[in-house]
């Protein structure tokens, strides 16, 4: 199916957050069916980490993705919750292995499956649930869809090295920051928004379009998270304020202090960075203030929110599209 060509006429707004939630709730309930269905093994442990996980809730923005560039096609339906269930295995996956090597106690505001379970247990069960979501997506049978998630799996596990070696490094600068995003987040957005229109049979055209939308959405959610990291509140966020500088990352707030900050600032900076020192927390935050490092950051993330709008010009204006369009926004505005 081809996208019908954009209307000339200006476009309704956007749809806030509940307003998609509302949309696309029908749909999200049969997801979380199948996924509560497929998650069920005959071993105890994995179907108490997994069921801890899954639980623990969270927006789902991933497989609402997926339905939601489906859906802006005219595509819905089975395959479509079934695919959708995937992306949220990868996701839920990469989740676990991230706690473990993050070493992370606090996730959506509960302990980690590794803070209950141990790493050992939460390595083993995200790799059952990369398996299980291969299951599902053999299932369907199509080659298309599993070459772009077999990539997707791929660059995500590169991102994930990427990320590791850039630990304790003050030396990593932004173009270092985004790739390690690219492969880290951004893939996976981009596979989900391509994958509704795969389903949808969509031209070519039209589905490079929003794989780009999903690239340049990915992008502006983990710009905007790693603000909040800096500026938001542990109840909020649902997990401890400064993880990332505790971790040694240098995310892009702390990278343009570290290039615009007074020399003494930047060396001390450094020496924070390499340490992993949590205690500095209150130290690094007034130098990114100082430097305008999150509003830098803010900055870069809404020109990526408006790049991904912009690749929905393709698309004729509906509700769907207009759910694309403030999820683009609610990725830069919200607060946890």
């Amino acid at each position: 199916m081809n996208a019908s060509p954009a209307s000339a006429s200006a476009p309704a707004p956007a749809l806030a957050l509940p307003e998609i939630q509302r949309l696309v709730g029908p749909e999200m309930e049969a997801v979380d069916r199948l996924i509560r269905t497929r998650l069920a093994s005959d071993v105890v442990l994995i179907q108490q980490v997994a069921e801890h996980l899954i639980a623990a809730g969270g927006k789902r923005l991933r497989p609402m993705l997926l339905l939601l560039a489906a859906g802006a096609l005219g595509h819905r339906g089975p395959d479509a919750h079934q695919l959708a269930a995937v992306v949220e295995f990868i996701h839920s996956a990469t989740l676990l292995h991230d706690d473990v090597v993050d070493e992370s106690d606090l996730r959506r505001g509960r302990k980690t499956a590794n803070a209950l379970w141990g790493n050992a247990a939460s390595v083993l069960v995200g790799d059952f649930l990369y398996s299980r979501s291969f299951q599902l997506m053999v299932e369907l049978d199509r080659m298309a869809v599993m070459r772009i998630l077999a990539d997707t799996t791929n660059a995500i596990a590169e991102g994930e090295v990427l990320q590791l070696l850039h630990v304790h490094n003050p030396d990593t600068d932004e173009a270092a920051y985004w790739r390690v995003i690219e492969r880290k987040t951004a893939v996976l957005f981009a596979a989900a928004a391509r994958l509704g229109a795969v389903l949808a049979g969509a031209d070519r055209t039209t589905e490079e379009a929003l794989a780009r939308y999903g690239m340049a959405l990915g992008y502006a959610f983990q710009m905007a998270d790693d603000v909040l990291d800096y500026t938001s509140d542990a109840q909020t966020l649902g997990k401890n304020l400064g993880d990332d500088l505790a971790e040694g990352k240098a995310t892009l707030p702390l990278i343009h202090a570290l290039q615009h900050a007074p020399e003494a600032t930047r060396t001390r900076l450094r020496a924070i960075v390499e340490q992993g020192d949590a205690g500095a927390f209150a130290e690094v935050l007034a130098a990114i203030r100082d430097c305008g490092g999150v509003a830098y950051t803010l900055a870069r993330a809404r020109e990526q929110a408006a790049r991904a709008e912009s690749e929905l010009a393709v698309l004729r204006d509906n509700d769907w599209v207009r759910a694309l369009r403030g999820l683009a926004r609610y990725a830069v505005e919200r607060s946890h």
